[in-house]
């Protein structure tokens, strides 16, 4: 092939591929821009909410954040021109934490980075000698953890004459009545086609804990008919009561605002009125966050109210009659609906949906 046969094969190629690029009206598009007022944010400790303007000259913006203590909130995403606000919860850790707010308009991306001062010291309240061993601030997801959660399945009528049905996570019908929201876990009553459902469940069901100092932050719902609770089962559960049960924290919707500790044993047991128990009034136990807790040793075990001292009793050495509570035993919160103490005085069923709020569970044992 001569040098001119090869320059003539080479030009209809190039024109060939020229006709299969268009009809040769396109014209480059200009790439997006994004501006942000501004590119990083620097929050101390306690948190804080932050405002940026962002701008962009793409059709339409969005945003996420990469971390769960990073909360966001758009404005005028479909314009040109809009708000993005960020807020950064309070750090619960003596580490310092980062993170990146994403702003996205065409392929365009642009960063916010965010950086948290450590907390001064640690939040978590226990007693001297405790080291924090386990626990859920549930601030992350919308459903409870599967490796540390399990929930109780049964039909009303299971335990104490209960109205409700509990079941795994929802209703039939898809209603939730255990979920993670806002830094909560919120356990709801509810009515549906004519039933009740609830939520009961167990952290750690298969191992529990032996002796500990644990404590939680619940809000508790109103209404009669409600009963709430925070209290404990051992895991090699044989037979009741003789195997024990630590009533950490109860209450009932007819009697607003009084909440109870109670120990059941062979020895001492609420069938014959001789269970170990104590009620203390708390002001705004419904509607308000309060922390209930327990110190539990092998000598004794104590129950607080936001610190102060609710029910002691000490182990008098008279056995296992007495004192069961040397085994491992877990953690549960439930809502039950009526019930031979939830319904003694009646049920109120305007009160439903009714929810139980945990802002957390901790648990603390001995070093």
């Amino acid at each position: 092939m001569n040098r001119f046969m090869l320059y003539t094969l080479m030009l209809s190629l190039a024109v060939a591929l020229l006709g299969c690029g268009g009809d040769g009206n396109d014209e480059p598009q200009p790439a997006v821009s994004i501006t942000v007022s501004q590119d990083r944010i620097e929050a101390p400790a306690v948190g804080g909410t932050y405002t940026v303007n962002v701008s962009t000259t793409g059709k339409e913006w969005g945003a996420y954040a990469d971390q769960d203590f990073i909360v966001i909130d758009t404005k005028n995403t479909t314009s040109q021109s809009g708000l993005v606000t960020v807020t950064v919860k309070a750090n619960p850790l003596t580490d310092a934490r980062t993170g990146a707010v994403t702003i996205m308009s065409g392929a365009a991306r642009k960063t916010i980075n965010i950086s948290q001062e450590a907390a001064a010291q640690s939040p978590y309240y226990a007693p001297d000698g405790y080291t924090l061993v386990w626990h859920d601030e549930f601030d992350s997801g919308s459903e409870l953890n599967a490796n540390d959660w399990t929930h109780e399945v049964q039909n009303s009528g299971w335990v104490n004459h209960e109205l409700q049905n509990y079941v795994n996570h929802k209703t039939p019908g898809g209603a939730l009545v255990t979920e993670v929201r806002n830094g909560h876990l919120r356990i709801t009553a509810l009515k549906e086609n004519g039933k009740v459902y609830s939520g009961r469940v167990y952290a750690k069901k298969a191992q529990g804990w032996k002796y500990g100092y644990i404590e939680a932050s619940i809000k508790l719902p109103k209404g009669k008919g409600t009963w709430p609770a925070f209290w404990m089962m051992p895991v090699n559960f044989h037979s009741w009561p003789a195997d024990g049960e630590i009533d950490i924290m109860e209450e009932v919707g007819y009697h607003p605002d009084y909440v109870s500790s109670s120990l059941h044993a062979t020895a001492h047991v609420h069938t014959n009125g001789t269970q170990v128990t104590h009620e203390m009034y708390c002001k705004g136990a419904e509607g308000e966050f309060h922390t209930y807790a327990i110190e539990w040793t092998a000598q004794n075990i104590t129950t607080y109210v936001d610190g102060k001292k609710q029910l002691s009793y000490d182990n008098r050495g008279l056995g296992r009659d007495d004192w069961p509570y040397d085994d491992p035993f877990y953690i549960i919160f439930n809502l039950a609906w009526g019930g031979d103490w939830g319904g003694a005085q009646g049920v109120d069923e305007s009160a439903l949906p009714a929810t139980m709020e945990v802002d957390y569970i901790r648990v603390f044992q001995k070093k």
